[in-house]
């Protein structure tokens, strides 16, 4: 891969006048209208997540790439994550090779387990079983990639596949990624099936995160798959601004909310971790600043850690949508040109 910058969302409810939650519609409308300007403005990969709260009320990952492919030319959609413990592997596939059907080539999967626990008394599933869940349907999903026809038993399910057919089948296989929040274990989770590594980053410094970048490429050469199979993608929080003083006020500023509301619905401490400053600077995981800092700060990280692709959520807590809009246009008019002339 040449290095690819992106954003993506998990939807972000719009705040009424006297700050309460407007329309969770208008969200989804919101992160649609997000993704054209992302292909209008060159950046390469535009992701969905997938929550299932008021403040993000993104639910469907899956739906939204279909909406998506139909309403875009060039950047490459894919959902971030899938959380695949709690879906179906069978369905998550046919309505992704559905929108690869309507751009090919463009369309790619995170698979993940899940950081939140409202999925799985809303799926009727045991949150116990959360690793096998995982392992499981993930297997599944890579058996459907890889053929028309499945045979195949696993301990998810009640009753075995014997030559099921799958359809529709996109004309190549779905790029499938490995969603971890970072841990020894993911990064060999990731390895064995041999599958691309997706970071999802919410702390940490720059240093720290390069370490599973070596220790997932040495488990890569060591378990003898292709070289250039052994991708890494970044996602974290961000903001780009006209300046860095004014971005990062901004981006704090929603951040706080975020954690004030979002978290609570998740079953996370509503409270803002503190310090949160330091995470905007160069020590730090937060890409907030002007386009100058924002492109310095990626290309830092890429000198460490040497990832293939970052996208960055800029639409914390409410955040307006004009300012999303805005920031997705100076990431793409701006920072992406010097990323660009900078990448070997």
């Amino acid at each position: 891969m040449t290095f690819e910058l992106g954003v993506y969302t998990f939807g972000n409810t719009p705040r009424t006048a006297d700050g309460g939650l407007g329309p969770t519609a208008q969200a989804i409308r919101n992160a649609l209208e997000a993704a054209r300007l992302a292909d209008e403005v060159g950046l390469d990969f535009f992701g969905f997540g997938e929550h299932h709260t008021n403040s993000m009320p993104q639910s469907s990952p899956t739906a939204m790439v279909n909406a998506a492919a139909a309403s875009t030319h060039q950047i490459k959609l894919g959902t971030t994550v899938t959380v695949l413990s709690t879906d179906d592997p069978i369905r998550v596939f046919e309505q992704l090779a559905t929108a690869a059907a309507i751009a090919p080539g463009r369309i790619e999967v995170v698979a993940g387990r899940g950081s939140s626990p409202v999925t799985f008394p809303l799926f009727d599933h045991d949150e116990r079983d959360y690793d096998m869940l995982f392992s499981s349907k993930l297997d599944l999903l890579l058996a459907a990639n890889s053929q028309d026809r499945v045979t195949w038993n696993g301990p998810h399910r009640r009753r075995p596949l014997s030559d099921a057919l799958i359809v529709p089948r996109p004309e190549q296989p779905l790029q499938i990624w490995l969603g971890t929040g970072g841990s020894p274990e993911s990064v060999l989770r990731a390895v064995e099936p041999g599958l691309p590594m997706f970071l999802g980053i919410l702390g940490g410094t720059p240093q720290h995160w390069a370490q599973y970048g070596h220790a997932y490429r040495d488990a890569w050469n060591q378990a003898g798959h292709p070289a250039e199979g052994a991708a890494i993608a970044v996602a974290a929080h961000g903001f780009v601004g006209h300046n860095d003083r004014e971005a990062k006020a901004t981006y704090l500023d929603h951040e706080l909310r975020m954690f004030q509301t979002g978290a609570a619905e998740i079953g996370r401490p509503a409270v803002a971790p503190s310090g949160r400053e330091a995470a905007l600077e160069a020590g730090g995981m937060v890409f907030a600043g002007g386009p100058n800092e924002v492109a310095d700060r990626i290309l830092h990280l890429h000198q460490l850690l040497g990832h293939d692709r970052q996208i960055l959520q800029m639409d914390v807590g409410g955040m307006p949508h004009p300012a999303f809009l805005k920031a997705i246009e100076l990431l793409g008019a701006e920072v992406l040109p010097q990323i660009k002339k900078e990448m070997p």
